[in-house]
């Protein structure tokens, strides 16, 4: 990089800068939400990592074999799974710049979130119907705050889902759009990857202790 001085008529000198490298259209937003993932990763390796550690003090409480129900979680596993096979649906007719049919995937995809956050709604609810509160044990406690974080990131990813169908709707498939829907693309797949940990770590291993 060059840098020039020009003396102005004050006598002060001015500075500008030469062969600035250019960058590609979204570069920003692109690495921006890189750097967004790799921080949620490390929330969610902490939220793990509490849970390995206080997963199994149960003050004579409750404890996993007592309160999941594996084929539901089975079920709700395959909901979050079908939404990620949906979303990849619609990358690529997003691709092929079929508007209609992208919104169609991308609205399956919302469904199939909402049963998913729907079910485990509802799971919530019957622990806590059934005395299984998150101050009951640090068990329950890092339970709650890891299952929990991750439908709260599914619920966010839900209003984002929307948002961007609503914009597809108005502007099209316009390069911004599709640049946020690929951004969203990989934020959901993500938290297909954080849900498969959740699965085997927290559900299965806890049943089968």
């Amino acid at each position: 990089m060059t840098v020039s001085v020009n003396p102005a008529q004050t006598g002060e000198p001015m500075f500008y800068l030469a062969d600035e490298h250019p960058h590609p259209e979204g570069y920003s937003t692109s690495l921006g939400f890189w750097i967004y993932l790799m921080s949620d990763c490390l929330i969610f390796a902490m939220l793990f990592a509490a849970f390995g550690v206080l997963g199994g003090n149960y003050a004579a409480g409750p404890a996993p074999k007592d309160l999941f129900e594996l084929p539901l979680v089975a079920v709700n596993t395959s909901m979050l799974l079908l939404s990620s096979i949906t979303y990849g649906f619609a990358m690529l007719t997003m691709q092929q710049n079929k508007i209609a049919q992208t919104q169609m995937w991308l609205a399956i995809t919302g469904l199939f979130g909402l049963a998913f956050i729907g079910i485990e709604l509802s799971e919530f609810a019957h622990m806590i119907h059934e005395g299984a509160t998150p101050q009951r044990s640090a068990f329950l406690s890092a339970f709650f705050t890891l299952v929990g974080t991750h439908g709260l990131h599914v619920s966010c990813g839900l209003i984002w889902l929307v948002t961007l169908m609503v914009q597809v709707w108005k502007f099209g498939l316009i390069e911004a759009n599709r640049r946020r829907l690929m951004c969203l693309s990989m934020f959901w797949h993500f938290l297909d990857v954080v849900w498969i940990g959740v699965f085997t770590f927290v559900y299965l291993l806890g049943v089968l202790r």
